[in-house]
């Protein structure tokens, strides 16, 4: 399981990381202060660490420069959003830099590029009778593969790796086609409804009208 340390000292907005990135299945631990984080970075290992910049005792400047020699990945979620700021924290060695206030749906979209930029996302996914397994590139339920096409299984993943969150059309035809065709396009409609039919998720994506879709959460 991937580990997450997040070292913010707002309890609300920490408390909304955690309980956002654990529903994507990461194991998360957090920290409120620079001092208490160093000490766990001491002591356990971590893939990556989302870190504010304004904390007490020690700062996440500083903090950053404790966490460079572990070759621990670390992206900057701070209120901090000069241009100046997001210069200094990239040119420091953070990944990423993201502005507070932030959707979480582009957290999560982040931290899962920064993940595979370092081949620290899990191997093998699973949701309900599905598994996924990301480095053969294949999907089988039941242990019988379905016979997905590539821009199936490539949308299946992105469903699966969002779960519970919904997905813009936009975003969508982005990620999986490159671009959004012109004009009016079914493409995506009907690649969700031979995912449905092919996997027996037709009651877990839903439709989010005008929006895109969301594959519901595991009951």
């Amino acid at each position: 399981m991937i580990k997450i340390l997040v070292v913010e000292d707002e309890k609300p907005i920490s408390d909304l990381i955690r309980m956002n990135l654990e529903d994507q299945g990461f194991d998360i631990t957090c920290a409120y202060d620079g001092m208490q984080a160093a000490d766990l970075l001491e002591e356990h290992d971590y893939d990556l660490v989302l870190l504010d910049i304004m904390l007490p005792k020690v700062d996440g400047y500083e903090l950053l420069e404790y966490i460079k020699p572990l070759e621990i990945p670390v992206i900057f979620l701070t209120a901090k959003a000069g241009l100046n700021d997001r210069v200094k924290g990239l040119n420091l060695g953070a990944e990423d830099y993201i502005v507070k206030p932030f959707e979480i749906v582009e957290l999560l979209a982040r931290v899962n590029v920064v993940l595979r930029r370092f081949g620290k996302t899990d191997t093998v996914l699973t949701y309900k009778d599905i598994e996924i397994d990301t480095k053969a590139q294949k999907a089988t339920k039941n242990g019988v593969d379905p016979g997905l096409t590539k821009k199936e299984y490539e949308l299946l993943l992105m469903l699966v790796r969002n779960v519970g969150i919904t997905l813009f059309r936009e975003r969508i035809y982005d990620e999986i086609w490159g671009e959004e065709p012109h004009g009016a396009s079914r493409t995506l409609d009907l690649h969700i409804q031979r995912l449905r039919k092919k996997l027996d998720l037709t009651d877990d994506i839903v439709s989010v009208y005008k929006t895109g879709y969301r594959l519901e959460k595991d009951k």
